[in-house]
């Protein structure tokens, strides 16, 4: 097994929505194309990833470093023991000459070729990723049902709290059961009437989460903090700058209910510093990094484990972003559920076209890879990566 090609192209997000701390009109991502002959007479396939939502694409550094490295490695330095393609010593061929630490600055480039390869490793074995993934970290099967909740209530131009109600219910219509909505973007009394509109239609507060995208200082995150622990929502996320430890840490220490955090960590350190010195409560706190912006599947799915062996169940993961590739883990892995973006991202939201919501439950695709040859719109974006 050896690659044979690897291209990538730059899509917009295509969506104008906003959170406490951006709007997304501007923002683009890097869909990844990776060729492999498998060898033996095998016919070539061809994997994908793309850098999932809220970081820039970064085609440049894999075009200049990543990529040349890993075609010009002999193949057999990337193999296993069984000749199949190790993801593992991909990443260190790309980590060639790379200073350590700054991981913010290539660990997306790499995470989104690594997911790729998983792509293609899979589609070679004819296995979906999720059963690829259970079989070499857990010696077990993918699970046929994953929780997903809704990453939804975003600040729209004219916007009034009601509207977080009318949101929730058409997720409702559509079998989700767990919702998350923005705060931060508005004062702290309208936030809070969000809330209550959101309340309103939902069975009880631990079906709500809430995400202020690291909008906070000191005072408004201690503010938003007290003013949210009586609801004991199902969690607050990141609120606050996702390095400022000692912020997090005061943070913790006077809101009981679960707080979340993770999109914004670049590797396995980040993470041990979150809980060494961000006062992240093991069985309640909950930990949501994205794959292909951390180095990818394997990075994760080892962080897992190590934390596991801390204390910390797999059902503590949320992966954020990404839906079909963290739906891919969550099912591999066991993890507490991920996260989908429905009707906000364009062709980069949701999973595939058949996939059904039932009872706030998906089953994952029986397809090859992560599947996305299942999601109509953005399998025909990926299709033009690397196209002859």
């Amino acid at each position: 097994m050896r690659i044979i090609a690897l291209h990538e192209a730059a899509f917009p997000v295509q969506s104008t929505m906003r959170n406490a701390v951006f709007s997304f009109a501007e923002m683009t991502t890097s869909i990844v194309s990776v060729k492999l002959d498998p060898g033996a007479g095998g016919v070539p396939v061809t994997g994908y990833a793309f850098n999932s939502t809220g970081r820039y694409a970064c085609g440049q550094s894999m075009r200049e470093r990543f990529f040349p490295r890993l075609l010009r490695a002999t193949p057999e330095s990337l193999l296993d023991a069984a000749g199949v393609l190790d993801p593992t010593k991909a990443v260190a061929t790309m980590l060639i000459g790379e200073k350590p630490g700054g991981h913010a600055e290539r660990c997306i480039a790499i995470g989104t070729i690594e997911t790729a390869l998983w792509d293609a490793i899979s589609k070679a074995q004819d296995l979906p990723t999720a059963e690829v993934l259970a079989r070499r970290y857990l010696d077990g099967s993918m699970q046929q049902k994953v929780p997903v909740y809704v990453g939804g209530g975003w600040y729209r131009p004219g916007g009034v709290p009601q509207d977080v109600a009318d949101e929730i219910r058409s997720h409702q219509d559509n079998g989700y059961t767990h919702v998350k909505i923005k705060v931060g973007g508005v004062p702290l009394d309208e936030d809070l009437r969000r809330i209550e509109c959101a309340l309103g239609v939902l069975p009880d507060s631990g079906h709500l989460a809430v995400d202020a995208n690291c909008k906070f200082g000191r005072d408004d995150a201690l503010a938003y903090a007290a003013a949210l622990a009586p609801y004991r929502l199902r969690w607050f996320e990141e609120p606050c700058d996702p390095n400022d430890f000692s912020l997090m840490a005061e943070i913790a220490s006077v809101y009981a209910p679960p707080l979340s955090a993770g999109e914004n960590l670049y590797g396995m350190q980040d993470v041990v510093n979150l809980i060494r010195l961000g006062g992240w409560r093991s069985g309640q706190d909950l930990i949501q990094v994205d794959p292909p912006q951390s180095y990818g599947l394997d990075a994760f799915s080892t962080m897992v484990l190590d934390l596991q062996a801390q204390g910390w169940q797999a059902t503590s993961h949320f992966p954020h972003g990404g839906n079909q590739m963290s739906l891919a883990l969550a099912a591999g892995l066991g993890l507490g559920g991920c996260e989908a973006y429905p009707g906000v991202f364009g062709s980069f939201g949701g999973f595939a076209d058949s996939t059904v919501v039932e009872d706030g439950y998906v089953q994952p695709p029986q397809l090859p890879g992560i599947g996305f040859e299942g999601h109509t719109a953005l399998y025909a974006l990926m299709r033009t990566v690397g196209a002859d």
